[in-house]
């Protein structure tokens, strides 16, 4: 294993190091403005949730490595703490990448990036019309982390009020994951997209308690066949089946199939055998 210490590398290696270990990470499209009402539109993917009571986002607009100067978005939320942030799907992402070019401050990024303003209810940033979720936040904090290129500013925002595309919406009224289609930044370049094709489900083992790795019997654990996420499966079952245990390939390979498709019940039934 490599090993690396932080004061090793320059401030750019170290950025990009980091961003491309530490993700995907979601995008917040941050609505801002100024005293002189310029208004201003950039993306950031240091942002999270927080909490949810009260509902607490987090987003980070760090200084610029290249030469330690400060973004128009973290200068905003100091002379007017509100924000109104944007979530980001794949159907307005180049706009979003658009959005993040260095405009000057009297420059509305809302007309270069071709994305519509609309009015907010209780701050003054714009909505960002295409955003699938709209969160208007009052700014309640902003922590400097550092002052050298690099150094983050934790922007802590209170949701206030949150506006949702009714298209994004199934048939019981909640936000639908695959419906939003939700794009996240990776390293360099690099993005990913949350559609059909690439989600999958991890039962939460909230309701049950699973028996864990270390009760799985050794024909099962020391096999050469199951994977680490396989075997994951088949430790959170509640109870061990009672039975012998087959060792052979050929039903490993058989039971992998079914844990694929997430029938964990049969999966066992056929190492049982």
């Amino acid at each position: 294993m490599k090993t690396i210490s932080p004061q090793d590398l320059n401030n750019l290696q170290l950025q990009t190091l980091l961003q491309t270990a530490i993700a995907p990470r979601p995008i917040a499209l941050a609505s801002t403005i100024d005293k002189e009402g310029n208004i201003n539109l950039s993306p950031f993917s240091f942002f999270n949730l927080f909490s949810s009571n009260p509902p607490v986002v987090i987003f980070s607009p760090a200084r610029r490595v290249r030469d330690n100067t400060t973004k128009h978005t973290l200068e905003n939320v100091l002379e007017i703490p509100e924000v109104v942030i944007g979530i980001v799907n794949y159907k307005i992402v180049q706009q979003i990448s658009l959005a993040s070019t260095e405009y000057s401050k009297a420059e509305n990024e809302f007309i270069k990036s071709g994305l519509t303003m609309k009015d907010a209810d209780l701050v003054q940033p714009k909505l960002i019309d295409e955003c699938p979720v709209n969160l208007e936040c009052k700014v309640l904090e902003v922590k400097p982390l550092g002052t050298e290129g690099g150094a983050g500013n934790l922007v802590i925002c209170e949701i206030i009020k949150i506006h949702v595309q009714e298209e994004y919406l199934n048939e019981e009224g909640n936000l639908d994951q695959i419906k939003l289609d939700l794009v996240a930044r990776l390293g360099g370049n690099w993005y990913s997209r949350n559609n059909a094709e690439n989600l999958f489900e991890v039962p939460k083992p909230l309701v049950t308690k699973g028996i864990g790795f270390d009760l799985l019997p050794d024909e099962i654990k020391l096999s050469t066949i199951f994977t680490g996420n396989d075997l994951g499966m088949l430790a959170n079952t509640e109870e061990l089946p009672t039975g012998q245990f087959s060792s052979g390939e050929a039903q490993h390979l058989e039971a992998q199939k079914l844990l694929h498709q997430n029938q964990i019940t049969e999966a066992w039934k056929i190492l049982l055998k």
